[in-house]
């Protein structure tokens, strides 16, 4: 148990902070940063992909992209394969709102991961990712 929450409250933390020193100083949460970030390494994406590597639900990007839309950041097309399907894709404003927030929130990042060394950040990582591919031997729920 001590594990467990050791590792929520840390993962907590370091969310919020990125939220409030990166984020909300641009006028995003941290899923809308997540949303951009997904649609950023993907190119033009469809709806249900962004959803699906941000770990949110598709109504969650849903709303997300239209607040996105608005503030001039995200475009939205119907896709040519499929008239049901939404492709995403990033305005010129969006790719540099994202590089740019990605420069900060990256730093931040290295500021956090700075208390480690390397040998036990890669360390860490390893025993996260034992983790997260341990889960695969009983019935965690995830979004899909």
């Amino acid at each position: 148990m001590r594990l467990v929450l050791t590792l929520h409250r840390a993962a907590n933390m370091l969310v919020y902070d990125l939220e409030s020193a990166v984020h909300r100083p641009r006028g995003w949460s941290w899923p809308g940063f997540r949303v951009l970030f997904a649609i950023w390494l993907s190119g033009p994406v469809e709806a249900k992909k962004v959803a699906e590597l941000s770990g949110m639900s598709r109504a969650a990007v849903s709303a997300l992209v239209n607040t996105l839309e608005r503030d001039g950041l995200v475009s939205k097309e119907r896709a040519s394969y499929d008239g049901r399907a939404v492709q995403l894709g990033l305005t010129e404003a969006g790719l540099q709102a994202i590089t740019t927030a990605f420069q900060a929130h990256n730093a931040r990042e290295q500021e956090w991961a700075g208390a480690l060394g390397e040998d036990e950040q890669r360390t860490l990582i390893e025993l996260l990712g034992k983790l997260t591919t341990h889960s695969a031997h009983f019935d965690v729920r995830h979004r899909t």
